[in-house]
C-alpha cells in the first residue's frame, strides 16, 4: 500500500495548494449566495480532480498489461519515468515562466477576468468553474496527472491503488474543502478570517507559484531519472 500513496503525497500537495482555486472559492463563500456556490465549486473542484485521477489510472492500466507480475517483481513501468520526466521538465519551465513574469515592487498585477464577475455566479457554474481551473491551470493539471501516474505505475493491489487515488483527490481538495468548511461552521464569524486567508494568498500568490512547481518538478526529474538510469 505504501508504494502507492508514498510517491504521490508531493503531488496531492502541490495540488492542494494552487493559490487561485483558493482565492477563488474564498471570494465565491462571501455572502449572500456563499454557501451555496461554495459546495458547487469544491464539488465541482473534486469531481473534476477525481475524473483527471480516474482517467490517469485506467490510461496507466492499459499501458501495464503485466501489472501483476510486476508488483511480485517490486518493479516501476518505464512508461511512468519518461512521463515524469515531461512532466518535472514541464514544471521547472513553468516556474521559471512565473519568476519571470513575477510582479515588480511598486505594480499590481490585475486579476484575470473572470474573478472580477465572480460575485454573480450561480451554483451549476461555480462548479463548471472549478472543474475548468483543475484542467486549464498547467500548475494543478500537472501535479494531478504526476501524482495519479506514481499510483498507476505502483506495484500494488487494485485496493491500494484504490485507496491511493481517494487520498490524492481528498488531500488535493483541502484548498476548497477547508474554506468552506469554516465557512459553514463560523456563519458571519467565519467572514473576517476568510477575507484574512484571501489577503495572505494573494500576497503570496507569486512565490507559491514559483517555488511549488519547482521543487515538485525537482522531485519528478530526480525521480525519473534515477528509475531509467
Amino acid at each position: 500500500m505504501g508504494e502507492a500513496i508514498g510517491p504521490m503525497l508531493a503531488s496531492a500537495v502541490a495540488v492542494a495548494l494552487s493559490p487561485l482555486p483558493l482565492i477563488a472559492v474564498l471570494l465565491i463563500l462571501a455572502p449572500p449566495r456563499g454557501r451555496a456556490n461554495g459546495v458547487a465549486f469544491t464539488a465541482g473542484w473534486v469531481l473534476g480532480l477525481a475524473a483527471v485521477t480516474a482517467l490517469v489510472l485506467v490510461a496507466g492500466g492499459a499501458l501495464t498489461p503485466t501489472g501483476g507480475a510486476l508488483a511480485r517483481a517490486g518493479g516501476r513501468p518505464t512508461w511512468a519515468d519518461w512521463l515524469k520526466l515531461g512532466l518535472g521538465a514541464a514544471l521547472v519551465l513553468l516556474a521559471a515562466e512565473q519568476w519571470r513574469d513575477r510582479p515588480r515592487p511598486g505594480h499590481v498585477t490585475a486579476p484575470p477576468t473572470w474573478l472580477l464577475g465572480i460575485d454573480r455566479l450561480t451554483p451549476a457554474r461555480s462548479a463548471g468553474l472549478a472543474a475548468a481551473l483543475v484542467v486549464a491551470r498547467p500548475r494543478t493539471l500537472l501535479a494531478a496527472v504526476g501524482g495519479a501516474a506514481s499510483i498507476a505505475a505502483a506495484p500494488s493491489g487494485p485496493g491500494a491503488r484504490a485507496l491511493a487515488a481517494a487520498l490524492l483527490v481528498l488531500i488535493g481538495s483541502l484548498g476548497t474543502l477547508l474554506p468552506l468548511a469554516v465557512r459553514l461552521r463560523g456563519a458571519d464569524r467565519s467572514v473576517h478570517a476568510l477575507g484574512e486567508w484571501r489577503a495572505w494568498a494573494a500576497a503570496h500568490h507569486a512565490a507559491i507559484t514559483t517555488a511549488v512547481p519547482l521543487v515538485l518538478g525537482a522531485d519528478y526529474l530526480g525521480s525519473a531519472l534515477t528509475g531509467l538510469t
